[in-house]
């Protein structure tokens, strides 16, 4: 067989196949088959709309008040569990080398953004001051950039009041002297 001929015929096989997998969409396209409904392009998101039917009610502010309870039930051994997921940027073993955030190892109590071993903390990090007490420490872990704006911590944080007293709990246990529990 010769190259004409082979061209007719692979041509003809990808026609053949354009003309069946494009009808379906040229019929979207023309809109064939939706039966006459109007299609409102892009996605939408879900709302939670609020108990009298209106409008999204703005999200809950956190309130340590609802963990400090929780703090002395808590399970250090869950907490590291549940510390799986910050395993991807920090590391929690004593002397340990800093990952993409700096080692947690003794940082409740511990002066924000001190770890001399991390030099990358934020400007937003190096602009707070005081220590990570329980408090402090809570409120960055339940939502990074809205406890301390401008962080570049990409977490979205932890929602749950029974695990965030969990990995306090844990976090605490990760000092050689661990700072008291809160009353």
């Amino acid at each position: 067989m010769d190259s004409w001929v082979f061209n007719k015929i692979a041509g003809a096989v990808l026609s053949a196949l354009l003309v069946a997998f494009g009808a379906g969409t040229l019929a979207e396209i023309l809109h064939l088959g939706d039966h006459g409904k109007k299609s409102k392009p892009g996605y939408e998101l879900p709302v939670v709309a609020d108990a009298k039917g209106g409008a999204a009610a703005a999200p809950v502010a956190f309130s340590f008040a609802s963990v400090a309870p929780l703090l002395k039930s808590a399970s250090a051994e869950s907490g590291k569990e549940a510390f799986g997921k910050c395993r991807a940027c920090h590391t929690a073993e004593k002397d340990g080398k800093p990952g993409q955030g700096p080692n947690l190892w003794g940082v409740l109590g511990r002066q924000i953004a001190s770890n001399p071993a991390f030099p990358n903390y934020s400007s937003a990090l190096k602009g707070q001051s005081g220590p990570w007490t329980f408090e402090k420490m809570a409120a960055y872990l339940n939502n990074p950039s809205g406890a301390i704006a401008g962080s570049r911590m990409a977490f979205a944080g932890v929602k749950a009041d029974n695990e965030l007293a969990d990995i306090l709990v844990y976090l605490r246990s990760l000092s050689d002297s661990p700072v008291p529990l809160p009353n």
